[in-house]
This record gives structure tokens, sequence and C-alpha cells, in this order.
């Protein structure tokens, strides 16, 4: 990302805050480079075991360039999807965890963790990480896209499954 996407990414994500510039100050101090941001004011997450994320991940880059925002929690367990606020109170599946209105969210500084997309167990400071950083211009995965891409995950998972 470069330096000016990054500051807009810094912007966008610190907007929730309830005091922005403590929140850019904790990312600028903080040895871990990470911010407390509240959920379901610009956007919700949605969160898949590691298993189901990552290959949601692949799928969802079929359809679109580029998804919103994702995070990875520590060792690969977790991934969040920065969804549009309002559908994690909406969403309604088994083994997905919403955190909306009323919830709170480890955030990474924009700059930092993100690349390549790694693998689960694939090394990494066991952090929360961005997998896809924020890109500045408020881009949120479709509600709709991330659940026909999880479907799609599943039943690949599935069909692998039966071929081992």
């Amino acid at each position: 990302m470069t330096g000016s996407g990054t500051k807009a990414a810094v912007e966008w994500l610190a907007s929730v805050a309830p005091d922005p510039d403590a929140c850019r100050w904790e990312w600028e101090r903080n040895p871990h480079g990470i911010a407390l941001l509240p959920a379901g004011r610009v956007w919700d997450v949605l969160i898949l075991p590691g298993e189901l994320g990552y290959p949601t991940l692949d799928v969802l880059g079929r359809f679109i360039d580029r998804p919103g925002p994702v995070l990875a929690d520590f060792g690969d367990a977790r991934m969040g999807f920065f969804v549009p606020a309002g559908t994690a109170a909406r969403w309604v599946g088994t083994g997905v965890r919403g955190a909306g209105r009323g919830t709170w969210i480890v955030v990474p500084y924009p700059g930092r963790g993100t690349g390549g997309v790694p693998r689960p167990g694939g090394g990494g400071a066991g952090g929360v990480r961005w997998l896809v950083p924020p890109d500045g211009s408020g881009t949120l995965t479709d509600p709709a896209l991330l659940e026909l891409a999880m479907h799609e995950a599943a039943a690949q998972l599935a069909r692998e499954g039966t071929h081992e």
C-alpha cells in the first residue's frame, strides 16, 4: 500500500473511533501497532473459522477484483471480513460470528502485516494482521457475495474431504 493509501486507510478506520486522534496516537506509539475500534458505525465484521475463511477469500477473489478489508487473528484461527454496518444483526449462519453495534475489534495499523495472502500456519508474528488491508475508499465486502463465496468454499472443502 502506498503512503497516501495508508494515510487514507488510517483516516477511514480512525473515523469510527470515539477519539480519532487518540486512535492514531495509539497506532503510532503502541509497540504492537493495534487499536481497539467500535464495529457497527461504518462497518461490521463477520468472523469465520480460518479453515473456511481462507478458501472463502480465495473464492471471493474469483468474483471480484478486491474485497473489503480482511483480518486474520492469532494462529489463523479466525478471519474477519469487513461488511456494511448492520449486517451482523441480520446474519444467520452456523459457525459465523458477527461483530456489530456494541462490539469492539482489535485493528492493526493499516500499513503493517500486509502483503500476499498467507496460508494457515504460515508464519507471521501470530498477531492480528491484514490479509486485505483497507484502501481508504470505504470499500466493504458485499454480504451476499461473501455468502456465495462461503457456500462455494464449503462445497469445495466437502468435495476434498470425500476424496482423501
